[in-house]
Order: C-alpha cells, then structure tokens, then sequence
C-alpha cells in the first residue's frame, strides 16, 4: 500500500506500532443535492410552493408525512411536533 506509513518506535524497551493512511486528492466534484434541507424526504428546492396531499392546498407541489428538520417554510407542519403533513 503506498499510502501506508508505518512507524515503529521503541520506547523503554517496548515497540509501539502506528499507522497513518495520507489521503490522496480527489479528482471527484461533491455531490450537491437539489432536495430542501429542510424537511427529510425530498422537497424540490427551487420548485415552488408545497403542500400536503389530501389537503385544500393549491399546490403546485404535494407531499405525505414528512419530517421537518429546522425551519417550516412552506408549513406542513401546523402543531410544531417536527412532522408536516401528518
């Protein structure tokens, strides 16, 4: 492995054995996710409003139970217990 280096090292007559892994730069570009953080499930950022399926919103999204993570910016979770569209 030529990304191992090991190092041995004698302390008091006794050998302590470590290992290091350097890590090598990544030609891969981070991955960036179109989802809302906001809320657990997929909530397309950027998509407009959303609301919950079933209900008397007028979309133009909808959704089932979803967890709200933080901040409810498009409300689906009225009583504040971190579920939206319950």
């Amino acid at each position: 492995m030529s990304n191992l280096l090991k190092v041995a090292a004698i302390l008091g007559g006794g050998a302590i054995l470590a290992s290091v892994v350097a890590s090598e730069p990544s030609n891969t570009k981070p991955v960036t996710s179109s989802c809302h953080p906001n809320y657990s499930g997929c909530l397309k950022q950027n998509a407009g409003d959303y609301d919950c399926a079933g209900g008397s919103g007028n979309g133009p999204n909808y959704t089932g139970p979803i967890r709200v993570l933080g901040s409810d910016p498009f409300g689906l979770d009225r009583d504040n217990d971190g579920w939206g569209c319950e």
